[in-house]
């Protein structure tokens, strides 16, 4: 039986950044990856100013920007006419932030932060290692493996996903899900009929859909994810979401997002889950991060992210703890400070996510309209809909005018 002070059950983004920076903060962390392999399901990903600040400081920006690419503008479109709407300035955005917004491949991040983290003594890493049971002994915890293996630790973090094993230790509640499905993928930029710029990430809003495109991997590849609401699923089908509905549900868009359709991989579809804020993350020796803290809808495109600002302040919060063992009154304490500094944040980001989905897939024409023109109606150079999750805002700039439309966008939004 081997002890360590941190035991990670699951080898992900979240997983992988956490050890990273508590072995940076002298903390001993083994994790456990149920697969096979340290690897990345889906596409792309974008990573705002908030997470690449962070990534800076850990130095592994500057792994991962060869790979990525730094977007001029993020855009919004109307699926049906094809009218853009409006966009941020994403250069202005990292000058008012302090960080690029970037987009990458998902695989090429866990590489980086699988290197960084391959590379610190006090990481230990396994695969084929899919925890079954945990017990909290007060003092310690078990942890065991579904392949024999068993593990003692100071404490338990749960960054296993969306189906998270650890988290029903903490919470019983059932996922959330949201009747939309996402087709998503990466294919070479030869093989996509382009009609909008490679310098923007885009957003088509449609009906009770939306389409996101931009470039990942230096400009080589292109990546697309599709969400609809699938009426197959509203019907109570078994079987919903399926290719055939994709491409009827698109069928009635404008030219530049139909064409954008068949290059999509139809051999994966992915439900959208979320599950409902909660209160704590944390029991006795046991705690969460990322998806098993937090499962978020994609529409704030912060997931990952959040995943990985959750190990930022685990470690921070840990950092004082010293050597073994850890009583469990100054554990519990840091625990505290931990979720004092991530768990109101985080449900925000859920619930705006939820928030912000409605307001891309409205489907009535009167309700169309009025967001359309919020959204014409917006100063470019207008960024309080995001400070409060891209900031801290790192420069001083004069109070811009908000129009009666924008101040009623912010309040939906919020």
């Amino acid at each position: 039986m081997s002890t360590e002070q941190v035991i990670i059950a699951g080898g992900g983004i979240g997983g992988l950044g956490a050890a990273l920076m508590l072995s940076r903060r002298g903390v001993r962390v083994r994790v456990l990856e149920r697969a096979p392999e340290f690897a990345e399901v889906g596409a792309g990903l974008q990573l705002a100013p908030n997470i690449t600040r962070m990534l800076d400081e850990v130095g592994v920006l500057e792994k991962i920007l060869p790979l990525s690419v730094l977007p001029r503008r993020l855009v919004f479109r109307n699926a049906v006419s094809g009218e853009e709407l409006t966009h941020l300035d994403l250069a202005d955005a990292r000058r008012r932030y302090g960080g690029p917004y970037i987009v990458l491949h998902r695989s090429d991040l866990l590489q980086a932060l699988l290197e960084a983290a391959r590379a610190e003594p006090n990481v230990t890493l396994h695969t084929d290692h899919r925890v079954t049971d945990v017990e909290d002994r007060g003092d310690h915890v078990i942890v065991r493996c579904a392949n024999g293996a068993e593990y003692t630790g100071q404490l338990l973090v749960g960054a296993d996903g969306l189906h998270s094993t650890v988290r029903k230790r903490i919470v019983s509640d059932d996922m959330v899900c949201s009747g939309y499905v996402a087709y998503r993928g990466a294919v070479p930029l030869d093989a996509v009929d382009r009609r909008v710029s490679l310098d923007d990430v885009v957003v088509w809003m449609g009906p009770g859909l939306h389409l996101v495109q931009y470039p990942v991997r230096a400009g080589e590849f292109y990546n697309q994810v599709a969400v609809f609401r699938s009426q197959e699923y509203l019907e109570g089908k078994k079987d919903w979401g399926t290719p055939e509905e994709l491409d009827r549900t698109y069928s009635r868009m404008c030219e530049a997002v139909r064409v954008a359709i068949p290059s999509l991989q139809r051999n994966n579809r992915w439900p959208m889950y979320d599950r409902d804020p909660i209160p704590s993350w944390t029991k006795g020796r046991i705690t969460l991060l990322g998806d098993a803290a937090h499962p978020m809808l994609q529409y704030l495109a912060q997931g990952a992210g959040q995943a990985l600002l959750d190990g930022a302040a685990l470690a921070t919060s840990l950092s004082g703890l010293g050597n073994d063992p850890w009583p469990g009154e100054r554990l519990a304490a840091a625990l505290g400070d931990y979720e004092r500094a991530r768990v109101e944040f985080a449900g925000r980001v859920q619930s705006t996510a939820r928030v912000w989905g409605d307001i891309w897939h409205v489907d009535t024409y009167v309700a169309t309209l009025l967001r359309d023109e919020v959204f014409r109606s917006r100063d470019i150079h207008d960024y309080h809909l995001v400070d409060w999750l891209y900031g801290p805002v790192r420069e001083s700039e004069p109070d811009r005018a908000t129009t009666p439309e924008t101040a009623a966008f912010s309040s939906v939004h919020a």
